[in-house]
């Protein structure tokens, strides 16, 4: 059964373009998640690292400049997914971000991890978010 989790709208302060380009790449990432997860390892279009003892691999499937990013879980995540990053310029420095994830988890998954999901991508939201207008 797929389950589709949505994050609320978060405003960020930088031209969609710029936010694009930084979250379009796996390696941009290894200086934020490089230490908080075991074995992480990064390319352009691929990372794979270890959680709880699950081996985790993500690939880029869609990149559309500077509005969509869509990634998928490889088949060895515990449940498939696929994540998608959405951008939307409002006006010159002011795009608006949400997350979406369509998650295939079977009933026992869900029970375990389906109510953390919502408030999770909300707070991966948040964190992007306060990132970038840091910045």
């Amino acid at each position: 059964m797929i389950e589709k989790y949505q994050s609320s709208q978060v405003q960020i302060r930088k031209p969609s373009e710029m936010i694009y380009g930084t979250l379009a790449d796996f390696q941009n990432f290894t200086p934020i998640i490089g230490d908080k997860v075991e074995g992480w390892q990064a390319t352009g279009d691929e990372c794979s690292f270890t959680v709880k003892g699950f081996p985790i691999t993500l690939r880029m499937t869609e990149r559309v400049a500077p509005s969509l990013i869509k990634v998928e879980a490889s088949d060895s995540s515990p449940f498939g997914f696929t994540f998608w990053v959405q951008l939307k310029e409002a006006a010159p420095y002011d795009t608006r971000m949400r997350l979406v994830l369509h998650a295939e988890m079977n009933m026992m998954i869900k029970m375990m991890i389906g109510s953390k999901l919502q408030p999770a991508l909300d707070g991966i939201a948040e964190k992007i978010a306060e990132a970038f207008n840091a910045a």
